[in-house]
């Protein structure tokens, strides 16, 4: 939890400086207009998917140290080789942990967030999910504990695996020779991110394709068909964790509306957007029969309210960071309050991105969360008393973000809000 904090507190800064490299190499190579509020949506989205994480708010179905205790055949030596092993298992089990996502109702929940973006940029890389609470990803590890692979080293690779799915989230960088026939490529997970059909489900692969290819699930990028990105039931906000849970909603209610009692039990593992019959007819929902032909969410803002949103962004990464990096200070349990705040944060401003009449009330309840903790322990989350003064520049941003987004909001209804130019 903590060291991965600390590997978190440089990981940030660096992916939010790529993601807005590459928005000016866009716009300096082809003029591109990148929509900004897609991408505060998607950097908001990777604020929670990592304090999620830090914090350690999944179970585990099966540990991967007790799956190694109870299965190796045999203990290798630790070596650069088995660095090796262990990323090539990772890769191996990340095929059909991703795979599975894609084919099952329940899990498809946990994976719409990522490709919920209209876009397909390095900021969507960064769309991870929070809905996940039971992982099972250990379970395609056998191959890794029948070797008897120690868990410090999947540890260690794990993240590295991680990241190295970052970069291949971008339109700019074409196709890559005989790389195509090795690792994923941009061109290949332009295809998985489509919803045309002539690329819906495929390219499943993490780092090596070689996975898709083996188990049948390859298809290259076509000359004649300009890849469409997002979901086939569009999430139609900016609020992630709205999005997060929309499909497991959406699962809970047709559940509950269907008369069939062999569907309220089967829906779950049917495959993804499988829907009882007649809770699709009595209960439609809008799905995208043309991909060519809707328009992408794109609700009216102006650039001041587009400066302020960045504004909040930043101030939320720089209370993340503080997190990350005080971890054992902060202590249990004002650790998952503060997951809390930052939760409450990224959620009032996706509200206020949307241009929802409740934002200011979700801006004003995570306020006072934070204005609470202070009152009650002196202190905002265990800050050292050599910096007391930070407390009032906590306290007094915490008033001028409740007021700016009432005013915000007060002049969007009032007639006040156009598109930018």
């Amino acid at each position: 939890m903590e060291a991965y904090g600390r590997i978190l507190l440089f990981a940030m800064p660096a992916f939010l400086a790529l993601v807005l490299l590459e928005n000016w190499v866009g716009w300096l190579a082809k003029k591109e207009r990148v929509s900004q509020m897609d991408t505060i949506s998607s950097l908001s989205s990777g604020i929670t998917n990592v304090t999620k994480d830090v914090l350690g708010l999944s179970l585990v179905v099966i540990s991967y140290e007790w799956l190694v205790r109870s299965i190796a055949i045999v203990h290798l030596r630790s070596s650069w080789e088995l660095y090796i092993i262990a990323f090539l298992a990772l890769d191996f089990a990340g095929y059909w942990v991703h795979r599975i996502a894609h084919r099952y109702n329940l899990f498809w929940n946990n994976h719409i967030i990522h490709h919920s973006s209209e876009e397909f940029n390095l900021a969507c890389a960064l769309r991870q999910s929070i809905s996940g609470f039971i992982k099972i990803f250990a379970l395609f590890l056998v191959p890794a504990a029948l070797l008897g692979v120690p868990g410090s080293i999947i540890a260690v690779v794990a993240p590295i695996q991680l990241f190295a799915q970052f970069w291949y989230h971008t339109r700019h960088i074409g196709k890559m020779g005989w790389l195509e026939k090795v690792i994923v490529t941009p061109s290949h997970h332009r295809v998985h991110h489509a919803i045309n059909p002539e690329y819906m489900d495929r390219n499943f692969s993490q780092i090596f394709i070689v996975w898709d290819k083996l188990f049948g699930t390859f298809q290259p990028e076509l000359h004649s068909v300009l890849p469409v990105y997002g979901i086939t039931r569009p999430a139609r906000t900016w609020n992630p964790v709205k999005i997060n849970f929309m499909h497991l909603w959406l699962l809970i209610r047709d559940a509950w509306h269907t008369g069939s009692w062999r569907d309220k039990c089967r829906i779950w593992f049917m495959p993804t957007g499988w829907r009882p019959a007649d809770v699709a007819h009595l209960y439609p929902v809008v799905s995208i029969a043309d991909v060519y032909g809707y328009e992408k969410y794109a609700p009216p803002y102006t650039r001041s309210l587009l400066i302020w949103c960045w504004i909040q962004l930043t101030v939320l990464l720089l209370f993340t960071s503080y997190l990350f990096g005080n971890i054992s200070a902060i202590g249990s349990p004002l650790i998952f309050l503060y997951g809390l705040f930052i939760f409450l944060s990224v959620f009032a401003l996706a509200e206020l991105m949307d241009g929802r009449p409740a934002a200011p009330a979700w801006e004003l309840l995570k306020n006072l969360l934070g204005a609470s903790i202070i009152l009650r322990t002196g202190t905002w989350f265990a800050l050292p008393a050599s910096w007391a003064w930070v407390n009032y520049m906590v306290e007094g941003w915490l008033l001028v973000a409740t007021l700016v987004t009432a005013a915000f909001t007060r002049y969007s209804y009032a007639g006040g809000s156009h598109s930018l130019p």
